[in-house]
C-alpha cells in the first residue's frame, strides 16, 4: 500500500526500526537528555518566542486540544474561534464541555478566512482567539499574518491548532504572536500515533500556572514541572517519543525546518500539475502543502477511494458527512515521493478511462 492519507503517514526506514526494538526504561537520564532534546528543536523549528516550553502529551492531537482549551483558557475567557470544518468544530465543543464563552465564525467548506469576517469582532472584549491554521478537513489554510495581526490588535490569547500544517507550511510561532501551537507525532512528523506537542509562549505558561484545572492527566502545571528535568508526569509512549527524536535530527541535519517544508511543497506541487487534466476540482480558496482537496463532479468520492484501497493498492483519505460522496483527500507528508505521486495519478488517471472517476 501506498499511504496518501494526512495521518497516519508513511514513516522512513529509520523512525520504523527503532519501532522494532524493544521499549527501554525511561526514567533515566539518557531519556531525559532526549527529550530535552527534542524539547529544544521543537521550539527552534516552530521558531517559539524566548521563553517557551514544550509539552509532550501521550495521547491524539485532540487531547493536546482539551489540554490547551482547559488548561490556558477558563470561564472568565471570551473566545473568538473559526470553524470552517470538522477541527474548527471539535474547538466549539470543547469550549462547551469546559464551560469557556465563546463566539463562532462560522465559514463554508473551502472558503478562507478573511479581514472582513474580522472586522464585525474588533473591539468586542474577546479575550482569546482559536484557530485550526490548516481546517485539515476541508483542506483550507487560514492566512497566519492576518490572524496575527487581528490578535496584536485585540490584545488575545492566540492558541493555534498546527497539527497537520507543522513542517508543510511556514510557521513562526514568534511572529505570529501565537501562545499556543499543537501539532501531532503521526502527520508531518511522520511517526506513528499517539504523542502530540504544545509549544507554549510565557505568557501561556503563566496562565496555566494560575489556572486551577481539575484534571490528572492533563493537568499541564504537572507536565511542564516534570519536564524540567526531562520527563512526563506518567509513561509516555516511550518509542514513539525516541521515534520523534530520530526525525527531528533527521530534519535537522537535513537543512533543517525550511527545507522539510520545500520537500512537502514541491510533491504537493508535482501532484496538483500530474491531475490538472481530471474532472476534479481542488476545492480550497487557500491551499496548504499538506493535502490536496478534490471535489468529484459526476461520480462518488467515496467509491474513488475505496476502488484506489481495494483495487490500487492506494489509500487516499475519504471525508465523512455531507462531503463523503463529494470530497477526497490527497495527503503529501510523510516517506513519499514524486514516483509515489506518479503511480496515484495514473491510477486516477486509469479510473477515468473505467468511467469510475467522470
Amino acid at each position: 500500500m501506498i499511504n496518501f492519507t494526512v495521518g497516519p503517514v508513511q514513516s522512513s526506514p529509520e523512525v520504523r526500526a527503532i519501532g522494532a526494538e524493544h521499549v527501554p526504561y525511561f526514567r533515566t537520564p539518557e531519556f531525559s537528555a532526549v527529550m530535552l532534546e527534542n524539547e529544544a528543536l521543537m521550539q527552534r523549528f516552530v521558531k517559539a518566542p524566548e521563553g517557551a516550553r514544550t509539552v509532550f502529551i501521550t495521547g491524539s492531537g485532540t487531547a493536546s486540544m482539551e489540554a490547551a482549551v482547559m488548561n490556558v483558557l477558563s470561564p472568565a475567557d471570551k473566545v473568538l474561534l473559526v470553524n470552517g470544518g470538522s477541527f474548527g468544530q471539535r474547538f466549539c465543543e470543547l469550549c462547551q464541555i469546559h464551560q469557556i464563552p465563546f463566539e463562532q465564525i462560522k465559514l463554508d467548506t473551502g472558503k478562507a478566512l478573511t479581514a472582513d469576517h474580522l472586522a464585525a469582532f474588533e473591539n468586542k472584549g474577546f479575550t482569546a482567539f482559536l484557530v485550526n491554521i490548516h481546517e485539515t478537513s476541508t483542506g483550507v489554510r487560514y492566512d497566519a499574518e492576518l490572524i496575527g495581526d487581528f490578535c496584536r490588535r485585540n490584545g488575545l490569547v492566540l492558541i493555534v491548532d498546527a497539527i497537520s500544517s507543522f513542517l508543510a507550511d511556514d510557521f513562526d510561532m514568534a511572529a505570529m504572536g501565537a501562545d499556543v501551537m499543537i501539532t501531532g507525532s503521526q502527520k508531518a512528523l511522520a511517526c506513528p500515533p499517539g504523542i502530540s506537542v504544545l509549544v507554549l509562549s510565557k505568557k501561556a505558561v503563566e496562565r496555566i500556572e494560575h489556572n486551577d484545572v481539575r484534571c490528572m492527566y492533563l493537568d499541564l502545571k504537572s507536565a511542564l514541572k516534570n519536564g524540567e528535568r526531562g520527563q512526563t508526569p506518567f509513561t509516555p509512549a516511550v518509542g514513539t517519543l525516541l521515534q520523534i527524536h530520530a526525525r527531528l535530527k533527521g530534519i535537522e541535519a537535513m537543512g533543517g525546518v525550511e527545507a522539510e517544508t520545500a520537500k512537502i511543497a514541491a510533491l504537493a506541487a508535482d501532484f496538483r500539475s500530474r491531475i490538472a487534466d481530471l474532472p476534479l476540482e481542488v476545492c480550497s480558496e487557500s491551499l496548504s502543502n499538506a493535502v490536496t482537496p478534490l471535489m468529484t463532479k459526476n461520480c462518488s468520492a467515496y467509491d474513488v477511494f475505496t476502488v484506489l484501497k481495494d483495487e490500487y493498492g492506494i489509500w487516499v483519505c475519504p471525508n465523512g458527512g455531507e462531503y463523503k460522496d463529494k470530497i477526497f483527500r490527497v495527503g503529501h507528508i510523510g516517506d513519499l515521493t514524486v514516483e509515489d505521486n506518479r503511480i496515484l495519478s495514473d491510477a486516477l488517471h486509469d479510473l477515468v478511462k473505467r468511467e469510475i472517476l467522470r
